[in-house]
């Protein structure tokens, strides 16, 4: 049998990729905000919709972006249950990292753990949408006008998934989110930073091309640009998002049906449309969690522990982090089951089939 993995990349359609390939071709305009790029973000902000937003090169370097967008120095809360990315761009940027706990429900940042860790030199909050479920952005922004923080969403799983009628990524001063490959909507590397305010995202502009326009130098930026090629997968990926979206909420729920007794993230039943990003389970142990994902491997079934482990006990922050005892805990026992168009139901149900699997007792 083929190997499963947790996520599998879209393809689009060949040929009508090949023919935004054929325009770069005719037009010889590769880079340096080229109009397939444009089109692009003219695209993404239609279909979101959204305003104020930048295609540039990967999800890491706009977290970095917004980051010198507000002249961030001091320190950043965040939350230990997220990829890594979201505490190297911290790092990167020579501020320090609080972290900040997790709701044990919903998995994300918890607005009473923001509260406890603020100091007189805290200036940000990352807060990390995960797997696409909302961040408690009403409480965050209250805690955040409180004490005149900037917030910052990492929406890295968040595209397509909607909150009170509009986009997720449309929360927070700035939001960011990824385009990889392994990501719903993608433009194989990429990622996106959309900004509340003009100003900002005038700022964010300059940034990303080294500072400068043409002759005029305003600011010290980086090269966060993006391709035309990449630009054309995305623009053939976009058009195919509902039916992306839709086969994976098929196989979300065909798992619900086949797991009903295995605990899972909670996430808003009113007021929130889920793009069906990833399928997380909770078991009981580590040593369980291990268990199925050694059994899974064994018939060439990849899980993920997304995440593992806590960010808070990484080496190089473990000495000033501090204990986030939910977040370790639950990211020992997190497994990301296989999700993506195209999965199919007999491998659903043997999948299903091993994490009910009850463990052998040992001979005595």
């Amino acid at each position: 049998m083929a190997r499963i993995n947790v996520t599998k990349t879209y393809l689009p359609n060949q040929a009508t990729y090949l023919n935004y390939i054929q325009q770069i071709w005719d037009s010889v305009y590769l880079t340096n905000n080229g109009p397939l790029l444009q089109q692009l973000e003219k695209d993404i902000c239609k279909f979101l919709p959204t305003k104020n937003l930048l295609v540039c090169s990967n999800g890491t370097i706009v977290l970095q972006m917004a980051l010198k967008a507000f002249n961030i120095t001091g320190e950043v809360i965040t939350t230990p249950f997220s990829y890594v990315a979201t505490l190297n761009a911290i790092v990167w940027e020579n501020c320090k990292a609080v972290f900040a706990d997790i709701d044990p429900e919903t998995l994300c940042i918890s607005p009473e753990s923001i509260e406890s860790v603020i100091t007189p030199q805290t200036q940000a909050i990352i807060a990390t949408h995960v797997y696409g479920y909302p961040c408690d952005v009403e409480r965050i922004n209250a805690i955040a006008a409180k004490h005149n923080l900037k917030v910052i969403y990492d929406a890295a799983h968040a595209f397509g998934s909607e909150l009170n009628g509009q986009s997720l990524l449309n929360y927070g001063d700035i939001s960011t989110c990824s385009f990889h490959a392994t990501k719903i909507f993608h433009t194989v590397e990429g990622g996106s930073i959309i900004a509340k305010d003009d100003a900002v995202f005038d700022t964010l502009f300059k940034l990303r091309q080294f500072g400068h326009i043409y002759d005029d130098y305003y600011l010290p930026g980086i090269n966060a640009k993006n391709s035309e090629v990449h630009a054309a997968m995305g623009l053939s990926v976009l058009p195919d998002v509902p039916k992306i979206i839709q086969e994976r909420k098929q196989v979300s729920e065909l798992y619900d049906t086949l797991l009903p007794d295995v605990s899972r993230p909670s996430f808003p039943k009113e007021n929130f449309s889920y793009n069906y990003g990833y399928y997380p389970i909770i078991l009981e142990s580590e040593a369980r969690t291990l268990e199925i994902k050694n059994k899974l491997e064994a018939e060439d079934i990849f899980p993920r522990r997304y995440f593992y482990p806590s960010l808070n006990m990484l080496p190089y922050v473990k000495e000033f982090a501090g204990k986030c005892p939910v977040s370790e805990d639950i990211s020992r026992r997190v497994l990301c089951l296989p999700l993506y168009a195209g999965l199919a139901k007999e491998d659903v149900y043997r999948i299903a089939h091993i994490v009910q699997q009850k463990t052998t007792p040992a001979l005595s």
